[in-house]
């Protein structure tokens, strides 16, 4: 009986040997990396009491503001519209504010959108145009307290 090895079973053996640690290496790692996910383990979270929680909210939240009519056929002149997020203008029944009876204004005609920074106006590609102080809008405009907006033959006053 001969000890002698040869290179080729040597060989072999280094293989499975480095299978067998590049199996283990890979066990430890998944192993480790799913620690903690398991369906009972605590998660962590805050809860704020409800004094802090409102003034956060508050901080986060675009504050509310409001376009006024000036003039219109459609609403009444003085009537006040509160914008607290995206509020579309038009004839058509999906809109905020509903200009029915100015035949000049489109179904979805444009977008009143109440951000944290202010009121944006932006046309959505209407027949006769949106515009500010006379302007024609063509992107997306930030308006300023005083502002005229006029859709059709509707004046709308940003309120500061």
């Amino acid at each position: 009986m001969s000890l002698a090895v040869t290179v080729d079973e040597a060989l072999l053996g280094l293989k499975v040997a480095f299978l067998v640690l590049l199996y283990v290496f890979v066990w430890v790692v998944v192993r480790s990396a799913t620690r903690g996910l398991s369906a009972g383990a605590p998660q962590e979270s805050i809860v704020l009491p409800a004094a802090e929680a409102a003034a956060l909210r508050a901080a986060v939240a675009p504050p509310s503001r409001a376009v006024v009519v000036r003039s219109s056929p459609a609403l009444e002149a003085g009537t006040a519209f509160r914008l607290t997020n995206t509020t579309l203008v038009g004839r058509g029944a999906e809109n905020g504010i509903r200009l029915d009876a100015d035949t000049t204004v489109s179904n979805r005609h444009a977008v009143l959108d109440s951000r944290t920074d202010g009121i944006w106006v932006e046309d959505s590609g209407s027949t006769n145009g949106t515009f500010v102080n006379g302007a024609r809008v063509t992107s997306a405009r930030l308006l300023q307290p005083g502002d005229v907006v006029r859709i059709g033959h509707t004046d709308l006053v940003v309120e500061g």
